[in-house]
């Protein structure tokens, strides 16, 4: 494909799952490609068009938010979304080898791991079963210092993470240099149901 036909690929498919999102907000989903007929189609071989990286909480579904269907989404969870090399692995193989045209990084409203690293900051507690996972997010913490409410670490959490995932993968740092990739922003409203889209 050349440089152009990349980025209309990129911004189409986004565009598409953006349009599914506000359908799921007005309670509205069609759940597209979820029959029979498409999950035998793909026992062959898988085709997603868009790899998301997104917090392992069972309220915060991709394919569910986006209103999406099987093979659509390749989809990569953990608390928080944090990286780990597993997870940074995961979003290459979707990128060098499914060849994705974007990579979605979202947080959510109310997230527990967030939360809890914000709290663990002030008081030096936290579930031994997050402390991991909260070292992680010590650049979020870090930079969140002067954030005016939980909603903006969420926000940050993202910037930080797009960043990170750039500087610790030549794979997907080299597939946004060719402009073969787009890496976008989100953060999910539970409240709402609505997707943010955020810039940086």
């Amino acid at each position: 494909m050349t440089e152009l036909a990349d980025e209309n690929q990129a911004n189409s498919v986004w565009t598409r799952m953006l349009e599914g999102n506000k359908r799921f907000a007005r309670g509205e989903a069609v759940h597209p490609w979820q029959d029979a007929d498409t999950r035998k189609s793909l026992c062959d071989g898988q085709n997603p068009s868009a790899a998301v990286l997104a917090c392992s909480d069972s309220r915060v579904a991709p394919e569910i938010i986006f209103d999406e269907g099987l093979g659509d989404l390749f989809t990569v969870r953990s608390a928080g979304a944090v990286l780990d090399q597993a997870i940074i692995n995961s979003l290459e193989y979707a990128v060098d080898v499914l060849h994705v045209s974007v990579i979605v990084v979202m947080s959510h409203e109310h997230c527990g791991l967030l939360e809890a690293a914000m709290d663990y900051a002030k008081t030096g507690n936290a579930p031994e079963s997050l402390r991991y996972s909260i070292e992680q997010a010590a650049g979020t913490i870090e930079a969140s210092e002067d954030a005016e409410s939980q909603a903006d670490v969420e926000r940050i959490h993202i910037s930080i993470l797009i960043m990170q995932l750039v500087e610790r993968s030549p794979i997907i740092a080299r597939a946004l240099a060719q402009e073969e990739l787009k890496i976008v922003g989100a953060r999910y409203t539970m409240s709402n149901g609505l997707v943010e889209v955020l810039s940086f």
